[in-house]
């Protein structure tokens, strides 16, 4: 069986075409399908537009990454130390009946070079999910949980999650005790940011 050879030429002439070939199914069908983006039109005209699925929630949001020089977060910062006893409370049984599921969306501003709380109840094992995004820039976060104890004590027993810098975070709870869950917002900035939250699951809002 004999094969063809190509000369220079034709070599050249063929490259040529499966270049045209490959940029016109890019254009085509490629970005509209995956990116989202259609700038001849022919994407929707083919339906390939169609099979474009943007990320939820992530339309008309843009936020600033840059981290510049923000301190290390130590693991010596979780939590509320060694020092503080932990409460009996925490090892009580979870409570047969759950508080029924439901949703909220919050707006809350952290002003400048100021820090606030931000929190909601929950029993022992209630589940949430949540997301949180800022309007601008980053803020620090400590989203812990504090044990709900029949008598005060001079020292807070809490149990941090996440602590970082960060502009949006999503991701879910297992509360391990009863009491309020939440997050502290540190806003470094010399401008107040806005923080919208996002919870689903089983908790009430504190008043």
């Amino acid at each position: 069986m004999q094969q063809e050879i190509l000369n220079k030429k034709q070599l050249i002439r063929a490259t040529i075409i499966s270049a045209i070939i490959g940029v016109f199914v890019l254009v085509i069908a490629v970005m509209p399908a995956e990116y989202g983006l259609d700038p001849t039109g022919a994407g929707k005209a083919l339906g390939f537009d169609k099979l474009y699925i943007p990320d939820e929630g992530s339309e008309n949001v843009e936020v600033s990454t840059d981290r510049g020089s923000l301190p290390l977060v130590k693991l010596e910062k979780v939590g509320s130390g060694k020092n503080v006893p932990v409460p009996v409370e925490v090892n009580l049984p979870a409570p047969s009946q759950k508080i029924p599921v439901r949703t909220d969306e919050i707006t809350i501003t952290v002003p400048a070079k100021k820090g606030i709380e931000y929190k909601f109840d929950m029993l022992k094992h209630g589940k949430i999910k949540y997301e949180w995004v800022t309007n601008s820039g980053l803020v620090y976060i400590d989203f812990h949980g504090e044990v709900k104890q029949k008598e005060k004590s001079k020292q807070t027993y809490y149990e941090s999650y996440t602590l970082g810098y960060s502009n949006n975070m999503a991701g879910s709870l297992l509360a391990p005790f009863e009491g309020p869950q939440g997050w502290y917002f540190r806003n470094d900035s010399n401008e107040p940011i806005e923080v919208n939250i996002r919870l689903e699951g089983e908790y009430t809002l504190k008043n």
